[in-house]
Formats: C-alpha cells, sequence, structure tokens
C-alpha cells in the first residue's frame, strides 16, 4: 500500500476542517435581507429608502460583498427602457436607491472591521475605505445592524435579517 493516497487523504481532511472553521468564524459571512432603514438628520429619524424598504447584502467567504438596497415603492418608469426615464424618474430612482460592490474583512474575532468600495451606482463611492470609524456591523443571533456615518456627520442605521 502506498503512503501517498494516505497523505493526500490526511491533507485534505486537514484543509477541509481548516476552512470550514475559518468560516464559521466569520460573523458576517452570507446573505442579509434589509428589514428597516432609517437616516437621522438633525435627530430625526426618517426611512432612507421609504416605507417599504427592499434590499439584501451578501458577504462571500472569499471576502467580497455586495450591497443593493432600493425603495420597493419607487414608481416605474413610463418607458420600458432603462435608458429613457424622465429626468424626475431617473432622480427618483438614483435617490433612493444604491447598489456597491467591493471587498471586506474581518478582525481576529471574526467580526465585521472594514471594507473598499469597488464600483459603485454613485461613482463618488468607488475606492472609499471604510473603517469601523465610519461603518459598523454589528451581528447578534440572525440580525445584523449596519450604522453608517456621512462624511457630514448624518447617520444611516439599517437592520438585516439573516436569509435561511
Amino acid at each position: 500500500m502506498s503512503i501517498r493516497p494516505i497523505i493526500l487523504a490526511f491533507a485534505l481532511s486537514f484543509s477541509s476542517s481548516a476552512f470550514a472553521q475559518t468560516a464559521a468564524e466569520n460573523q458576517v459571512v452570507g446573505t442579509w435581507r434589509m428589514i428597516s432603514a432609517t437616516i437621522d438628520p438633525g435627530g430625526k429619524n426618517i426611512p432612507a429608502y421609504g416605507e417599504n424598504p427592499d434590499g439584501l447584502l451578501v458577504f462571500t467567504p472569499d471576502m467580497h460583498f455586495v450591497e443593493v438596497l432600493t425603495d420597493a415603492d419607487i414608481p416605474r418608469f413610463a418607458s420600458n427602457a432603462r435608458g429613457e426615464g424622465t429626468d424626475d424618474e431617473n432622480r427618483m430612482a438614483m435617490s433612493r436607491s444604491i447598489a456597491f460592490f467591493g471587498t471586506y474583512t474581518v478582525d481576529e474575532k471574526g467580526e465585521f472591521s472594514g471594507n473598499i468600495v469597488e464600483g459603485a451606482t454613485f461613482p463618488n463611492w468607488i475606492g472609499s475605505v471604510r473603517t469601523r470609524d465610519d461603518l459598523t456591523l454589528v451581528v447578534t443571533g440572525d440580525r445584523m445592524i449596519e450604522k453608517f456615518r456621512r462624511p457630514e456627520g448624518t447617520e444611516i442605521r439599517i437592520e438585516f435579517q439573516r436569509v435561511k
């Protein structure tokens, strides 16, 4: 009997258990559905994405993320062509939704520690580096609270439910 298959089997079982352990330590990995969102300009908590916020936040095990947040009540465009919205339709869609993606990091406890935005529907965010100073994600069971502070100080609070 050759020792090569035994070493290969041992290496594979060790690497699988190491990967599973790493994935289990990452508290944010998975898919999250937005259930509420508020914005707090000057102490007022108002709906950030309307009365019916809708969105997903996905964190992959290979440290990528994508976040799409919308107001489910944005009216449909009169034209059925995406590039042919009126100024008002485009303004409404832009102001009541955001989508962006990039990479993220977690600390040694598996807690979110920051991200880099690689692409966004709001081009000013591209290249942004966010740390816990302006973005926190706190996981408690199957709920996650995201708090983001805009440069002028306004805070956005979003609550997510883990998708199972």
